[in-house]
């Protein structure tokens, strides 16, 4: 492994960055990277890092993560070039670019030569992001807008400051700052604003409405729609909030639908919402429970995880159990999941 390629992370000093060579195929770890879940939509991972330590973090970002060993950045130029060959693929047409990392997409240093590179690319029409916004700006929101972004997914999750300083996890979180950021989106940028805070049961449900409230007042969604409210949900590896169990699918849209009613306004949304249609996805070249040949090339994301790569260099994938496989080992693994080409492979001895 090459030493340069670590650093030490912006928002969290005590866990190192590991810089993505362009030997490391952008296909095959969910950390990092393009996504391609059969879509005219493309996920694009720049980096994995996050300021904050939300409570209800699915990916459990932040500096407060107890799971997480290593955080992940990739060159701008690789990235685009690679995702300009899976355009490419897929038709280069009516293609949406969705920055939405692991983490939030404003601790890339490179985040405005992204959109504008992802812009420019043939058969490009959306440029989106998400983020929390709480190291955001009104200089980067300018300049993101004259890079050409589409529409940025801003995460809220309360208005009154203290819960919402709960919910984040974060005391220097300042929710008055980010409700001027989002009215800054709507009144002196180019970019569509879509709020979309997470519905957490028993900590946040009087404060949706509230939500509801500000982003209609502010003006939000002009092309899109204003607001995209997300269900909580206990991932394996997210963090789960002591006491609260996620809402059932069914109760939850029974909720949207009354909030639809009285604020007039549409909250059940759709793929069609967004333009999202089927598009041809990269073939899986790996079988579940295939035996392959990898070389580990890296720290892993989450601790007693190894980043490796295919000997056929055609895929990244996640080593789970492999604390004590060093790096720049070469060994076969079983891929034990591939959904999406999202690898993830048990090292064999």
């Amino acid at each position: 492994m090459n030493k340069k390629a670590l650093k030490r992370c912006p928002v969290d000093a005590e866990r190192e960055v590991f810089e993505i060579s362009d030997s490391i195929p952008l296909i095959g770890c969910i950390a990092f990277g393009l996504i391609d879940r059969g879509t005219n939509l493309i996920q694009v991972r720049p980096s994995s890092a996050c300021p904050l330590s939300c409570i209800f973090c699915s990916t459990n970002a932040g500096p407060k993560s107890k799971v997480r060993q290593t955080e992940y950045k990739v060159p701008v130029d690789y990235l685009v070039e690679e995702f300009r060959k899976l355009v490419a693929f897929k038709g280069a047409h009516g293609i949406e670019a969705h920055i939405d990392t692991v983490g939030d997409p404003i601790t890339y240093p490179d985040l405005v030569d992204l959109v504008q590179a992802l812009t420019q690319i043939e058969g490009v029409e959306v440029v989106s992001m998400q983020t929390h916004g709480s190291i955001l700006n009104e200089r980067l929101l300018d300049e993101l807008s004259e890079a050409g972004l589409t529409r940025i997914n801003f995460s809220i999750d309360a208005l009154d400051p203290e819960l919402a300083k709960k919910l984040s996890d974060t005391e220097w979180y300042d929710v008055e700052r980010i409700k001027n950021l989002m009215q800054y989106v709507v009144s002196n940028t180019k970019i569509d604003l879509l709020v979309a805070p997470v519905w957490v049961p028993t900590l946040n449900d009087q404060e949706i409405p509230k939500i509801i409230e500000f982003s209609l007042s502010i003006g939000a969604g002009k092309r899109f729609p204003p607001l995209g409210i997300q269900r909580y949900e206990a991932h394996k590896h997210g963090r789960k909030v002591k006491g609260v169990r996620p809402i059932p699918w069914r109760e939850f849209y029974r909720q949207l639908k009354v909030w639809e009613e009285t604020y007039k306004v549409k909250l059940v949304l759709n793929v069609k919402d967004f333009n999202i249609h089927r598009r041809p996805m990269l073939p899986i070249p790996y079988r579940r429970f295939e035996k392959v040949k990898v070389e580990v090339v890296g720290p892993g994301w989450l601790k007693k995880e190894k980043l490796a790569v295919t000997v056929r260099r055609d895929r990244s994938l996640t080593l789970i159990d492999a604390e004590e496989v060093p790096i720049g080992a070469r060994l076969r693994a079983r891929i034990l999941s591939n959904k999406h080409n999202i690898l993830i492979a048990e090292p064999l001895w």
